[in-house]
């Protein structure tokens, strides 16, 4: 079924996952490479209004199980309308969190199991998991030090949660590495954009045997 390439970039809030995911495929456009950027939740109308509901401010009540629930059905929506579409086109296709994200904040940090939540999301993306995870690794006092600077930048319900929430973020992460070495990689996103950029090229170099030229002039 799956021609194309799918790669996930996965992190804590402030990781820089967005200005890396608009520097790599500026790259891989500038050398002629088919690319989708896309998100979770969002990316398409449906799971973007799905997005608005979990990401609202205000919706501070929300239970843990409702929020992983719209997760995953925003993941299910996204999958069979973007994601799966362009990789049978032979697209690459980067995207912006997928169910890691959802067993590290949902699983782990929350409380509810990686098991559990393991499970809802086994249902709704089918047999579809990325080809290469990069794990966006940064300190939740970095990555919150760079939300609070970055004025631009939305603020929703995550980025309010307490600073304990955010470290069990990044457990979750790390735990997941361990458990998947073979798809998840680590890059040290506390470096400049720049040296972000070309660990990560190295990487998918590496992992698809010569995708790009490493010899990248920063």
């Amino acid at each position: 079924m799956k021609k194309g390439i799918f790669i996930t970039i996965e992190g804590g809030e402030g990781a820089g996952k967005s200005t890396l995911i608009e520097l790599l495929s500026n790259t891989m456009v500038e050398r002629g490479i088919s690319v989708v950027t896309t998100r979770e939740p969002g990316g398409i109308p449906i799971a973007e209004q799905i997005r608005s509901v979990i990401l609202d401010r205000s919706h501070v009540t929300m239970d843990a199980r409702t929020e992983a629930l719209l997760y995953a059905a925003a993941r299910r929506q996204h999958l069979v309308e973007r994601v799966v579409p362009a990789l049978e086109r032979g697209n690459i296709v980067i995207c912006d969190r997928f169910v890691d994200s959802s067993l590290a904040y949902q699983g782990h940090a929350r409380g509810l199991g990686m098991d559990e939540v393991r499970a809802i999301n086994r249902f709704a993306i089918q047999d579809v998991m990325p080809d290469l995870t990069l794990y966006m690794d940064v300190s939740p006092e970095v990555g919150l030090s760079r939300i609070a600077q970055a004025a631009e930048r939305e603020v929703n319900r995550l980025d309010l949660e307490k600073y304990s929430f955010h470290e069990r973020v990044r457990e979750g992460y790390l735990m997941l590495l361990k458990q998947y070495p073979d798809r998840i990689l680590r890059i040290n996103a506390e470096q400049s954009p720049e040296m972000v950029l070309y660990d990560v090229l190295a990487a998918i170099d590496h992992r698809f045997a010569g995708f790009f030229a490493t010899d990248v002039k920063l």
